[in-house]
Formats: structure tokens, sequence, C-alpha cells
């Protein structure tokens, strides 16, 4: 299996036995889950999805990925939360984070996930001259930040090529069969795929929602969903064995030690995006009913040199986990320097990452000692099948991690706490109580 979690660095912070105090916990989750029983059970579509997902539409998106990169210089993809995580991290994961830089053909932005005037600008600059089309992600299709980017961005499209081309160039992922979104798809005649109805939003980026946007990077889905497929059977046996299981175990083992901030850290920036994508995951899922572990991420070395001094010598209250990438996408071989005015011929006549390796296994042992527990999650590389085992790995843990909380890991009530009081104060119709109390708030 590509995808395993390694522990021996934890040997001083957890006792064999603890593992066992908290197995009966796990076997209940598993039970949950496998009997679709637990609290949120009517989004669990993510537990078969990589087997059970709808393959004449897996054709469709093929298809519609392959017209998108024969007749467009850019696609522009709207969306926020999972409906642009998951694909951009894969993305960057796999082709780089300068994807679109340094490859010839399609080029791929990401927006409506931010209400800031000078973003939106900025993507309509990037589309002056080029052939665009855009991939509009929404359930409902009113969620603010996707639907005024996509309405600018749709007059936009019509501007430039009149409203019947513009119709033959927006695709809408969205609710299967209803939702304002769902309903101006259809009258408009684009091309619709579904956002299932028992996936939430970050579990949903091996649906249409993240395939898309995937595919017309030029990434093997096919791939992608056979490596979540070979995780979901590795992971479906409930063992103390289970390196799923096992990831879960070691964070609430440690979270009740006070342990509350857990720092997902990877020798690569290609993985910023998965870390983005892993906050949201686990922040939304745990954090509920003032309990949860609080998600944070770096990218070694370079936040070595910023937020290394915490990790070693700060609060004892995180631990961190390593993404262990055994396998660069590229490597680059070291050269010897005539006159040697830096210093670092030592380093020389070898790959950068076994250079990078020593980095990551001195800091390894560096923070260790200094008293933070650690684990290794260790993946082959980062290439479609392996991205794929390592999503439906998270997914895993992250589910039987909520359950022994005692969370519904599937919900997220807080996030709309936000959406009512910036409706009130923009003066949005039914919202006239609120917005008088809370203007006196902000003004007292």
């Amino acid at each position: 299996m590509s995808v395993k979690y390694n522990g021996k660095h934890l040997a001083k912070f957890i006792r064999p036995e603890e593992y066992d105090a908290i197995f009966p916990q796990v076997e209940l989750a598993h039970q949950q889950l496998e009997s679709r029983s637990g609290a949120g059970n009517d989004f669990l579509g993510w537990l078969d999805l990589p087997v059970n997902y709808d393959k004449e539409e897996f054709a469709r998106i093929q298809q519609a990925a392959a017209k998108i990169r024969a007749d467009s210089d850019v696609l522009l993809v709207a969306g926020i939360g999972g409906s642009y995580l998951g694909a951009r991290a894969v993305i960057e994961a796999v082709k780089g984070q300068f994807h679109n830089e340094v490859e010839d053909g399609l080029k791929i932005y990401f927006c409506g996930n931010t209400i800031s005037p000078t973003a939106i600008n900025d993507i309509i600059s990037l589309t002056k001259g080029k052939r665009f089309s855009i991939n509009v992600i929404s359930k409902s299709g009113t969620t603010t930040e996707t639907a005024l980017a996509f309405r600018v961005l749709r007059k936009l499209l019509e501007d430039a090529v009149g409203p019947e081309e513009a119709n033959k160039r927006i695709y809408a992922t969205t609710d299967r069969s209803r939702g304002t979104l769902k309903q101006l798809a259809d009258a408009q005649g684009w091309p619709t795929f579904v956002v299932p109805d028992d996936v939430g939003g970050r579990f949903s980026v091996l649906t249409a929602v993240g395939l898309l946007p995937i595919a017309c990077a030029g990434i093997d889905i096919a791939a992608l969903m056979q490596g979540a497929a070979d995780a979901r059977e590795e992971f479906s046996v409930c063992s103390k064995d289970n390196d799923a299981y096992r990831y879960a175990m070691t964070r609430n083992i440690l979270y009740r030690k006070g342990k509350v901030v857990e720092t997902l850290t990877a020798f690569e920036p290609d993985f910023t995006m998965m870390n983005e994508w892993y906050k949201q995951l686990f922040g939304e899922s745990e954090g509920k009913d003032q309990k949860g572990l609080m998600p944070t991420s770096c990218i070694f070395s370079t936040d070595l040199h910023s937020m290394g001094q915490f990790l070693q010598d700060g609060s004892r209250t995180m631990f961190e986990t390593y993404v262990d990438i055994k396998a660069p996408r590229q490597d680059y071989f070291i050269p010897a320097l005539e006159g040697n005015f830096d210093g670092l011929n030592f380093l020389a006549d070898q790959n950068m990452s076994i250079v990078n390796r020593k980095a990551m296994e001195g800091t390894i042992l560096a923070h260790n000692d200094g008293g933070v527990p650690l684990g290794l999650i260790e993946v082959d590389c980062l290439d479609a099948y392996n991205v794929g085992s390592l999503i439906y790995f998270f997914w895993k843990a992250c589910a039987v991690s909520g359950y022994l909380l005692s969370v519904n890991p599937f919900d997220q009530p807080g996030v709309e706490s936000y959406k009512k009081n910036m409706f009130a104060l923009l003066g949005k119709p039914g919202y006239e109580a609120q917005k008088a109390e809370l203007e006196a708030k902000l003004n007292g």
C-alpha cells in the first residue's frame, strides 16, 4: 500500500497500552461508519465513492475536459471551500505550484473563494485576449462569494463571445435536480455535473466537484480514483494495524494529553494546498461543541526560518505530523562549484532530494528531542494514484477521529454564523431586525 502511518517517534509520548485502551472506541466508530448508523450518516457517500461513482458522468467529465483543453486558453473555476480546495490541492500536488507557468496549453485559475475586489480584477486581467471557459461549482447557486464572481465572469464571457457561444463555455457543477444554479443551467443549456446529496463539500474532491478541474489539468482521474479505491479496501479492516485508524487514535490520545494543536508538515512546496485542504477537512469536521484539535500547517524547510523557533522551543501544546514523500516529481543533481565560495561543496555530487531528506530527519530529531510528539504519514510520491490514496486515508482518519471526539464530523453549523451577520449588515431582505443590533455592537 502506498500510504502508511509511522509512529516510531511517538514511543516516549504514547504507551502501547494507550492504543489498547482507546481501540474499543475505534471499533464502535468503525461499526457506526460501516452500518451508517452514526451522527451525520446522511453524508457518508464518500465511503464507497471510489468504487460506486457514476461511470456515465465520469465519461462525460473526461469528454468535457478534452473539449475545454482543445478550445480554451484559460479555465476559470469558481467555487469556495470544498468546491475549490480539493481540486487545486490535487492539481498542485501532482503538476506543481507553477504548472500554469511551466506547461504549455490550458491555464487553470481558481476564483469565487473571496469577496476581494483586487482578486476579481486580477482574474479579469488574466482573461484579456484569451479564450476562456468557466466551471461554476455551487450546490445552491447562491453562495455569496461564488455567485458574485460568477455574475462578473459570465458577463465578461458574454461580452467577449456573445451569449450563444458563452453558453457553450460554461459548465455547472451543482445539485442534481434543484436550486438556482441548476435551474439557470437547464434554461441556458449549460452542461451540468452533480454535487451528490450524500457527500459534503470537504469530502467532494473525488466527485465532479474536483474531477472536472483535475481532468482539465491533464491529470489521469482514473488513476486518482484507483488510488482511492485501493485505499478504501486497505483501510476498511477494523484493526489496530489499520494505518488510518492508527493516525486517528494517535491524534485523540495526544489531544487527551493536552495537545490541542496539530501541525501538518511536508518538505515539499507543492504540498501547500494539500495542507490547506487538510485544514478544512479536519477543522470543519472536528471543531464543534468547544472541542477539537486546531489544524495548522507548515512547509519545511521554508517555515523553519519562521515557525521553527516556536515548534522547537515554544508552548508544548502541539504535535506534528509529517507527510514523508519518498520520491520527488523530479530530482536535481548538485554539481561541484570551482572555488567553493559558498562552502557548500560538501553537498555536491548527490541529488538534492538527499539533502532535503537529511534536513527533514534533522528537524524530526530536533523537535522530538525538544518534546514534540510527531508521526509520519509515508507516501511513495505525489502522482495521481498516490494522491488518491492519501485523500482516502485522510477521509477515513477524519471520520473516526470525529466520532472519537463524540462530534458529528459531517455537519458545519458554525459556518453559517458569519453569513447571517454579513447578510444583515449588507441589508439583505429579511435581515432588517438583526442589522440595527449588529451595527450597534460594531459602533459601541
